[in-house]
């Protein structure tokens, strides 16, 4: 039995913050606890002072001491406080507690919820800005199973007041979102900033579940919050969820590969496969801590028009097919690339590319914004420990381009061979000469154009996923009429 949760018009036009907490109290069905730890109790204050809290709230409670989190919670196998693992093990302990005391015969129209968050703010140096977990377990209707939204966010204001206060305000808005916009999850998470600016904070992971988000792809809530401006970057693993990239990057070795993967093609891995063995094999590179990573840019997103999202879901379930994590981002520049992967790790990286990609690179027009111009961009992309592992290209006279003959602009040449004869570029010589000729874009227009033999140019498994779900445009009554 569905409890309505519509409100008021008034409610409906963008509330205030205090609006939107009183609305919740107001509910008489919606019914829960607290626990908030690491930032005050800036949430549950919110409710407090917005009235009629006491048909809400059954508990609010920040356990700040260590011991005492651990003998209500447990401890973490890595001892660790700020962790997902730790947010989910206090909504469960919550709900679990709330459940036994309530029963369920003399409350048989509430709505339980937890809400809980696990924060670092700022360090008293100012060399940690600060991050947490913040998430809800909740009904919609009380014959269902919970449901669940989970994020993690950094704090970019640099002051602990003022972050704790900003978690408050997120901790509103998410408790809010979930019991009334739940049915649009998109809007959900724009509404996720309301009252608050993006210099204020970045969320950069969010993951939905339960009985009302069974129809939601977790992917395309990542490719969301890029697509918005919540963050730069956003990482999905083979299992279809959102990962935290901290936690999948942190102190490995990382290989990274950029595409527009549409479809993923047989050249694709060949280059994956020969770069990786090449990387393994390089001095202080150890394959057990080595993380691959297949990155997609929002502008090659973009490169048709509008982001497609079904485009895009499509691209991710043949990547995730093959057991890769993804990276989706907003770094047109391959220096902001490395950047971004030297917040979370100092050993070795390499880039796999092809000709036509290095030779972007030695583009000036990508740097024209920065004061350093194309030196400042090098000095950041090549200062790391880095190499980039080259891909040969066929020319259409059958010359075989590689980082010995490929022709950057004059007033590169130099620069160039700089790095080259440095060692930052070195060419993947035991490539597969059969796969050279195939390009994502020859494929795509074959499969549009139900041309026959493209199957053979894609990965095993790939070419029968693509069928059985119609992925990029494939019509499947085309497979009867051949047949």
């Amino acid at each position: 039995m569905e409890i309505t949760l519509k409100g008021d018009k008034e409610f409906d036009d963008v509330p205030s913050l205090k609006s939107k907490a009183l609305r919740i109290n107001l509910n008489e069905n919606i019914y829960g606890t607290f626990a908030e730890i690491g930032a005050g109790q800036e949430t549950v204050r919110q409710f407090f002072r917005a009235g009629g809290a006491s048909g809400t709230i059954a508990k609010a409670m920040s356990a700040y001491d260590k011991d005492f989190s651990d003998a209500i919670y447990g401890i973490e196998d890595d001892k660790r406080y700020v962790t997902e693992a730790r947010l989910r093990k206090m909504l469960n302990h919550e709900v679990n507690l709330i459940e036994k005391r309530l029963p369920r015969d003399k409350h048989p129209h509430k709505l339980f919820f937890s809400y809980a968050n696990t924060v670092a703010t700022i360090d008293f140096a100012k060399n940690y800005k600060g991050h947490g977990w913040v998430g809800i377990k909740y009904q919609v209707d009380p014959e269902q199973e919970y449901n669940e939204i989970i994020l993690h966010l950094r704090f970019k204001e640099n002051d602990a007041r003022l972050q704790q206060e900003t978690l408050g305000v997120l901790g509103t808005n998410l408790i809010y979102g979930a019991f009334y916009k739940y049915n649009e999850p998109k809007k959900l998470l724009r509404y996720l900033y309301d009252h608050l600016d993006k210099d204020q904070l970045e969320i950069d992971t969010i993951n939905f579940s339960g009985p009302i988000f069974s129809e939601v792809d977790n992917r395309l809530m990542s490719l969301q919050l890029v697509k918005n401006g919540m963050t730069d970057a956003v990482m999905f693993s083979p299992d279809g969820n959102n990962v935290l990239p901290a936690r999948v990057l942190y102190k490995k070795n990382i290989l990274a590969f950029r595409g527009s993967f549409r479809p993923v093609t047989k050249v694709n891995m060949d280059m994956f496969h020969k770069s990786y063995d090449m990387f393994v094999k390089e001095n202080k590179v150890d394959p057990k801590n080595t993380q691959v990573v297949f990155e997609i840019t929002l502008s090659n997103l973009r490169a048709e028009g509008e982001i497609n999202e079904q485009d895009f879901m499509d691209r991710a379930k043949l990547l995730c097919s093959l057991g890769q994590t993804v990276l989706i981002s907003n770094f047109q520049e391959y220096y902001r690339l490395v950047e971004y992967f030297s917040q979370y790790s100092k050993n070795r990286m390499g880039l796999a590319m092809g000709v036509n990609n290095l030779v972007d690179i030695f583009d000036e027009k990508y740097y024209r914004h920065l004061s350093g111009g194309i030196l400042e961009a090098f000095g950041k992309l090549f200062f790391k420990d880095l190499r980039v592992y080259l891909y040969p290209m066929v020319t259409k006279d059958g010359t075989l381009v590689n980082s010995e003959n490929l022709k950057v602009h004059p007033r590169m040449k130099e620069l160039y061979k700089f790095f080259k004869y440095n060692g930052k570029v070195v060419d993947i010589t035991d490539y597969d000469p059969s796969v050279l000729n195939i390009f994502s874009r020859t494929v795509l227009k074959m499969i549009s154009n139900s041309k026959n033999g493209w199957e053979n140019l894609l990965p095993e498994g790939v070419a029968k996923l693509i069928k059985e779900e119609n992925l990029f445009g494939f019509e499947t009554e085309e497979v009867y009429h051949e047949e």
